[in-house]
Formats: structure tokens, C-alpha cells, sequence
């Protein structure tokens, strides 16, 4: 797509929250909704209204593809997000991964209906249908017991033939890699003109700042590298990249996140976006960073308060010049008992001058 189209979106002022969790558990059907992608579809489109907005954000669940590959393992799914492998996983396993893919084997109720939903948006509306992924260094982290370590033991220079645990690390990339790229392919093909990769992992947790420092190539053949397959990919469809991470970042990472060229770039509330805009290509509309995790409490966050970093948000990206989008530093969720509470500090980040 032509980039000058989120430019110009920022150029207008848009404000908007990644908000489809908010309307979606609106509705007392919501469970079953998932798992349509007719209805799932209607409530991207009402979100988008809501809040209006040119961009149908879906739902940020970030557990989808891990689902998928968990079937496509033969693995029993009653604790899917605690689950991981508990040893390298074999070559014959890698190859399981990829033949189900490619015959489109244990093909998941959620990753179908949240296809379905961008077709629904994308021929039914006129707002721009964006996909949703989780991204593969972040889905790598969710297969292992200990991350962590094999992470840093990687970006000391270790390789899988010396470790173990670096091995696992490599592995679980090249399935979680392999099924993104399906996954992404499919909403692709349903529609999306967008796609939001959500690496929220990719942080210093996981990466040591210090080996980057000395050095160390680890976020570029970890993050890097394997998100360019993605970009590559979403180039193919003239698809534009939505790149979001709303982890704790150096900036050395940020600077990195050029080489994807994301056509916006969304960072968590931890960074201030303002000086993150001289680490920014001004090709990349900046997007957030509210700490709308936070909205669902009057004692983290009072409206008044959201006012006011609105207003500081504001007024310190528009003296930089960037490009810039204000917006939710994630999704927001909805919380029992809360609805009202975020609704309102919303109202508030969407209609305060």
C-alpha cells in the first residue's frame, strides 16, 4: 500500500485504542463469537465505529498460532499457555510442523474464524482490514521452560551443537516462524491488508543490553532476521507491516526496528516516544503509548491523569515533527467489574484538547 496512507492518518490527528477485547465482551455471546468469524467480523467492524477509526485491529490474542501448533504436534491442549517442550524437539518433529502446514492438517476453530473475520471486514465495510500474529522470537519464548537462558547462552556465541538449550531456541524459531508465515499468508489471502506482528518479548528480559553492547548479533539473528521473513512476505501481497512491542527496550532495539521498515511502530508506555522519534525513520508512523493496561484502575491511573499524559503526549510528538498516531501502549482488555472505568479515561485519551 501507499505508506502516505498512515501518514496522512497521523497528519489528520487520529487518535484510536487497539479495543476490539472491549466491544467483543460487550456482548453475552462473546465465548461463541471467537468461533465465528461472521460475528467476530461485526465486532471488529462496531470497534472501528466506536472508535472511530480507519483500521479494523482484531483482537490481540497472541496464542492462536501456538494453538495450531500444538495440534499439529499431536499434543493434548488443556494448558496450551503453560505448556513447552521439555527437550529439543527432534527434525521429524520440525517436519511434522511443516508438511501439516502445508496440507493445512488440524487447521484450528480460531485461526479459521479470525480469517473469516477479515474477509467480513474486508467485504463488508470500508475500513482497512488489519491481520494479527504474535511474532516468532515472542512465540519461541512461550515453547520453552527457560528462555532466558538459552538466549543469552546463544548470544555468547554457544551453538546447537554445543548446547542443548541453544538448539531448543533455534528449533522452536523454525516452527514458530513456519507457522506464523502460514498464518499470516492465510489472513493475507482472506483480505488483510495489514498485519500487526505483536514481539513484545523481543526486550531486554530476553536480550542481554550488555551483549548487544559488546557487540553480540543475537537480536538480529533472533528478532531481526526472522521478522524480515515476514516483512518479505507481506511485501508479496503489497501488505504493510504494523510492528508492535510494548516491552522494555534499549535503544539499540528500537534503532534495530528500521531495518523491517514497519509501515507504523507501536512501543509500550516504558519508552518516551518523543525521544524515541530521533531513533525512528520518519517513514514509520510512531503509535502509542498511553498506559491503557492501567486504565481499568482509578489508583494506577485517574481520568484527570489521562488527560494530561494525552495532552504531554501530544504536545512533546508534535514538536518533534514525527509522524505520529496516539494510541493504547497494547490492546485494551476488558476487566469485570471495570467496563465503565476505561471507558471512560478512553473518552477522555480520544476527545480531550
Amino acid at each position: 500500500m501507499n505508506r502516505n496512507f498512515y501518514i496522512d492518518l497521523a497528519s489528520k490527528g487520529l487518535r484510536m485504542p487497539i479495543g476490539s477485547d472491549l466491544v467483543l465482551k460487550e456482548k453475552a455471546d462473546h465465548a461463541q463469537r471467537i468461533l465465528n468469524g461472521r460475528l467476530l467480523g461485526e465486532v471488529i467492524v462496531e470497534t472501528a465505529q466506536r472508535f472511530n477509526t480507519p483500521l479494523a485491529f482484531p483482537l490481540m490474542d497472541l496464542t492462536v498460532e501456538k494453538e495450531w501448533l500444538v495440534a499439529l504436534l499431536g499434543i493434548a491442549k488443556d494448558n496450551i499457555k503453560e505448556w513447552h517442550f521439555e527437550k529439543n524437539p527432534s527434525p521429524e518433529d520440525l517436519a511434522v510442523v511443516r508438511q501439516g502446514l502445508h496440507e493445512n492438517k488440524h487447521l484450528t476453530p480460531r485461526i479459521q474464524a479470525n480469517c473469516d473475520a477479515i474477509k467480513y471486514v474486508a467485504q463488508n465495510s470500508t475500513y482497512l482490514p488489519v491481520g494479527m500474529s504474535i511474532g516468532p522470537f515472542s512465540m519461541m519464548t512461550t515453547l520453552l521452560s527457560d528462555p532466558i537462558t538459552a538466549v543469552y547462552m546463544a548470544g555468547t556465541g554457544a551453538t546447537a551443537q554445543e548446547d542443548e538449550e541453544v538448539g531448543m531456541v533455534e528449533t522452536a524459531l523454525e516452527m514458530s516462524i513456519a507457522i506464523i508465515l502460514k498464518s499470516i499468508r492465510m489472513q493475507l489471502e482472506h483480505g488483510a491488508k495489514a498485519i500487526c506482528v505483536c514481539e513484545p518479548a523481543a526486550n531486554k528480559v530476553y536480550i542481554s543490553p550488555m551483549q548487544l553492547e559488546s557487540g553480540s548479533d543475537i537480536f538480529d539473528r533472533f528478532v531481526l532476521d526472522y521478522n524480515k521473513k515476514v516483512r518479505n512476505l507481506l511485501a508479496e501481497y503489497d501488505a504493510d507491516l504494523i510492528f508492535h512491542d510494548c516491552g522494555e527496550l534499549v535503544d539499540t532495539m528500537v534503532s534495530k526496528f528500521n531495518a523491517l521498515d514497519p509501515a507504523i511502530l507501536s512501543l509500550g508506555s516504558s519508552r518516551k516516544i518523543w525521544e524515541d522519534a530521533g531513533l525512528v525513520n520518519e517513514s514509520s508512523v510512531l503509535f502509542g503509548n498511553l498506559p491503557t493496561k492501567k486504565f481499568y484502575s482509578d489508583r494506577d491511573i485517574t481520568k484527570e491523569q489521562v488527560r494530561e499524559q494525552t495532552l504531554s503526549l501530544l504536545e512533546n510528538m508534535k514538536k518533534t515533527g514525527h509522524p505520529f498516531i496516539l494510541g493504547s501502549e497494547c490492546d485494551v482488555l476488558s476487566v469485570p467489574g471495570a467496563t465503565a472505568t476505561i471507558m471512560e479515561k478512553i473518552e477522555a485519551m480520544l476527545t480531550v484538547k
